[in-house]
C-alpha cells in the first residue's frame, strides 16, 4: 500500500507521551483522527490511533493510543505520520493535492519539456510551483493564465511561460 506523509514527530512534549508534530497539511491534523501509520526510515509503517490533537495547525500537538509516558514519545522522534490516499476528500477536477503535482512533467505549449515540479510553496496568493531539471529553475505561479491544462494519468503539466519567467 502506498502512503502519504502528512507530517513528522518531532519532539516529545511532555511526560505523559504527547508529541509535538511538524504538519504538511494545509488543514487541522484533527481530520486524520483514527488509525494512521508512523514509519521510521526504511520501517514498513505501523498502525497507531491518533487519540487527540491540540494547537496550531502547522505544529500542533498529538497523542497516540498506548504511547504514555516521555520515553515512549522519544522513540517515535522522527517518524513520519502517514495516511492512505483514500482518506483524502475528493477534490474537483481542477484542483490538487501538492503531493499529485509534486514530479510531474512540466511542458511548455509547444510540447517542450522544461523539467518536474520538485515542489510546491504557498504564498499569499497563489500557490507556486518549482519547476527543476530543465536548463534552470522555474517558479510557476498556480494561475490559469501560467498553468494550461494538468493531465493526472500522464503525470504532465502544460505551462506557458510568462514575460520574466
Amino acid at each position: 500500500m502506498e502512503f502519504l506523509e502528512v507530517g513528522r514527530i518531532v519532539k516529545p512534549h511532555d511526560f505523559t507521551g504527547r508529541m509535538k508534530v511538524v504538519s504538511y497539511c494545509e488543514g487541522d491534523l484533527r481530520k486524520f483522527a483514527g488509525v494512521v501509520f508512523l514509519r521510521h526510515g526504511s520501517e514498513e509503517p505501523a498502525p497507531f490511533n491518533l487519540r487527540d490533537v491540540r494547537g496550531g495547525k502547522k505544529n500542533p500537538i498529538v497523542s497516540f493510543e498506548g504511547i504514555d509516558s516521555a520515553d515512549a514519545a522519544s522513540a517515535l522522534v522522527g517518524a513520519e505520520i502517514l495516511i492512505a490516499p483514500e482518506r483524502f476528500a475528493k477534490l474537483p477536477d481542477d484542483e490538487f493535492y501538492w503531493w499529485e503535482l509534486i514530479g510531474l512533467e512540466v511542458l511548455n505549449e509547444e510540447g517542450q519539456p522544461l523539467g518536474r515540479i520538485e515542489t510546491v510553496f504557498p504564498t499569499g496568493g497563489a500557490d507556486v510551483y518549482v519547476c527543476t531539471g530543465g536548463e534552470r529553475e522555474i517558479l510557476l505561479p498556480a494561475v490559469g493564465e501560467v498553468i494550461r491544462n494538468v493531465d493526472k494519468k500522464k503525470r504532465t503539466m502544460v505551462v506557458r511561460l510568462l514575460e520574466g519567467l
